[in-house]
């Protein structure tokens, strides 16, 4: 019975979340579309989630490397950073008396000041502070361009609702006062307006901001969704929906309709970009679907993620990660590599915060493939070194292959070297050169 009512209740529960990530807010142009989408959802009660704008995640993540290296470089940096939103935002015709103006100069000053200041000494710190300017400032733009075109909107910061841990770069959520702030505090606001937030961000104890990893904003609707009790969350994407393999590089790749939560959090922990690793679990323990549509082409079905039962379909699933490293150890003292070795091997890519994607062992010798983040893989190499002989392969690629046949095996190592081939009764996985 307590269970009917809960599914009556979310029944009659309306509120949305919506995520527009930087690809939708690239220029003028494309905020000019995301007005477009949100007007077919004006009456509806709707919280915006906004990446930054283009690619100036990439350029502020320089800033920071210049900012942190103390390099002069970093002031033309942060000049290009300057100009590229300014160019946006006289793009979408704001009139001149518009505090947008106002208020996007002085988080630039903001930035700036934070330059002239003396780096911490923790580079991640440094990273969190200065990369998520670039979500604040698109937000800023986005809700003020909506408020002239007639849908209003209020602008909130993430911060003040998403509390993290003090894992710079890669933050903890603090889950009981987050859903406390969100469903106590922001939720009666959504239920009155249109709401634009940011993705990607949050915030510690300390009052510092803590970035919740690489591409994060997806996760960050599904945290104010879990908070929330939506009754759904849109991803809006340059594609027509989850594929079965990145469309860039397959012109054959196929929309997947429906897929189960699992078959996401699968997907995505093998590197599938469309949806970022963390987002799927929150929504599952609320039962909240995720649909992934396009933005140029809203009114396509998209695809549907949390369906109570998968959709049967054979349909071989591609995914590739690029920019991978293959690292092979073996003990120095020719000791075989068992409990005892493995827990000191494990500690150390847990201590250095790497991920592992996938790892093979023998008797003897250990690999692993990993992200080829150099500042990581360097202290990890030198920290592994002491008590192990290593060799490294690099560039590498990661295949993973779903519902695999012998043709897409064929296909994907053609003209290449094969290092490593581990299979399943439903997944291959390849690391090739």
């Amino acid at each position: 019975m307590r269970e009917l009512i809960y599914i009556w209740l979310r029944k009659i529960e309306s509120m949305k979340v919506f995520k527009f990530g930087g690809a939708s807010v690239k220029n003028a142009e494309a905020v000019r579309n995301v007005g477009k989408v949100l007007n077919a959802y004006a009456e509806e009660e709707l919280l915006i989630v906004v990446s930054a704008m283009g690619k100036s995640t990439n350029a502020l993540e320089l800033l920071a490397k210049a900012y942190f290296e103390k390099n002069d470089e970093k002031h033309e940096i942060y000049q290009q950073v300057k100009v590229f939103h300014n160019e946006i935002i006289k793009g979408l015709l704001i009139s001149s008396s518009s505090h947008t103006y106002d208020d996007i100069e002085n988080l630039f000053i903001e930035l700036e000041c934070e330059l002239e200041n003396v780096p911490d000494p923790n580079f991640d710190k440094v990273y969190d502070q200065i990369v998520s300017y670039g979500e604040i400032i698109s937000s800023r733009i986005l809700s003020a361009y909506l408020n002239e075109e007639g849908l209003k909107n209020r602008w909130m910061d993430a911060q003040n609702f998403i509390h993290t841990d003090n894992t710079y770069r890669e933050g903890k959520v603090d889950w009981e006062s987050t859903e406390k702030l969100i469903s106590g505090k922001l939720k009666p606001i959504v239920k009155k307006q249109l709401v634009v937030t940011q993705g990607f961000i949050g915030r510690n104890k300390d009052n510092f901001t803590v970035t919740l990893g690489r591409e994060g904003s997806d996760y960050s609707a599904a945290i104010f969704a879990y908070g929330l009790e939506a009754e759904n969350v849109t991803i809006w994407k340059d594609v027509e929906g989850v594929m079965n393999a990145d469309p860039k590089k397959f012109v054959d790749a196929i929309k997947i309709d429906a897929i189960s939560y699992p078959k996401a959090i699968e997907m995505a922990y093998y590197g599938a970009t469309v949806i970022h690793p963390k987002t799927i679990q929150p929504l599952q323990s609320k039962n909240i679907p995720l649909f992934v549509k396009s933005f140029m082409n809203p009114e396509a079905a998209g695809t549907i993620v949390g369906v109570s039962k998968e959709i049967e379909n054979h349909l071989p699933t591609i995914i590739i990660k690029e920019n991978q490293l293959l690292l092979s150890l073996s003990s120095k003292d020719f000791s075989f590599i068992l409990e005892d070795n493995l827990s000191t091997i494990f500690n150390s890519f847990a201590e250095k915060r790497i991920k592992i994607n996938l790892m093979q062992n023998s008797a003897i010798s250990f690999s692993v493939c990993i992200d080829n983040e150099p500042n990581k893989v360097k202290e990890l190499i030198q920290h592994l070194e002491k008590n192990y002989s290593l060799k490294t392969n690099e560039p590498v690629e990661l295949i993973t292959i779903t519902n695999y046949t012998s043709k897409e095996l064929e296909q994907l190592t053609s003209g290449k070297k094969l290092l490593i081939e581990q299979k399943t009764r439903n997944t291959l996985q390849l690391v090739v050169s």
